[in-house]
C-alpha cells in the first residue's frame, strides 16, 4: 500500500511539473532585448516630449503656432504622453498599455497629418517623418511586448 501512495506522489509531482514548466516557456531573448531598446526608446521620447510639452518649451510652442492649436493643447497632450509612458513602463496592467499604445499611435499620426494639412514639412518633410517614424516605434514595441504585458 506504501508503494502504491510513492508512486502516485511521484506521478502527482512530475504532471504538476509538467503544468508549471509549460507556463514558464521562455522568450527568445533577442526579442526581449528589442522590446526593451524600442520602448526605452519611446518612453524617452514620449515622456521628455511630455515634459517640454507641460514646460512649455521654445520648441513645443513654435510648433503648436505653426500647427494653428491653442496654446493650452500642449498642457493636455503634455499630461496624457506622460501617463501613456508610465502605463508602457510599469509592469502589469495589460489593458491600460493597449490604450497606452493606442494612444502614442494615434496622437504621433495625428501630428504627422497635422503638419502635412498645414504644410509644415521642414527640411526634407523632417516633422512628418519623425512623427511617422515614433508611430512605428510604438508598433514595433506594441509587437514585441512579453506574454506578461499582452492581454
Amino acid at each position: 500500500m506504501s508503494n502504491y501512495s510513492i508512486k502516485t506522489i511521484s506521478e502527482k509531482s512530475k504532471i504538476v511539473d509538467t503544468v508549471t514548466n509549460s507556463k514558464l516557456k521562455t522568450y527568445p531573448q533577442g526579442k526581449v532585448v528589442a522590446y526593451w531598446i524600442t520602448t526605452a526608446l519611446l518612453a524617452f521620447v514620449e515622456g521628455s516630449g511630455g515634459i517640454g510639452e507641460l514646460t512649455h518649451q521654445w520648441g513645443t510652442l513654435d510648433t503648436v503656432k505653426i500647427v494653428e492649436y491653442p496654446v493650452y493643447f500642449l498642457t493636455i497632450i503634455g499630461i496624457w504622453k506622460l501617463l501613456g509612458t508610465i502605463a508602457i513602463l510599469v509592469p502589469r496592467f495589460p489593458r491600460l498599455k493597449e490604450w497606452a499604445y493606442a494612444g502614442i499611435f494615434f496622437g504621433m499620426t495625428g501630428a504627422a497629418a497635422s503638419h502635412a494639412f498645414v504644410g509644415d514639412y521642414g527640411a526634407y518633410a523632417y516633422h512628418i517623418w519623425s512623427t511617422l517614424g515614433l508611430a512605428i516605434l510604438a508598433l514595433v514595441s506594441w509587437a514585441l511586448r512579453p506574454k506578461s504585458r499582452k492581454l
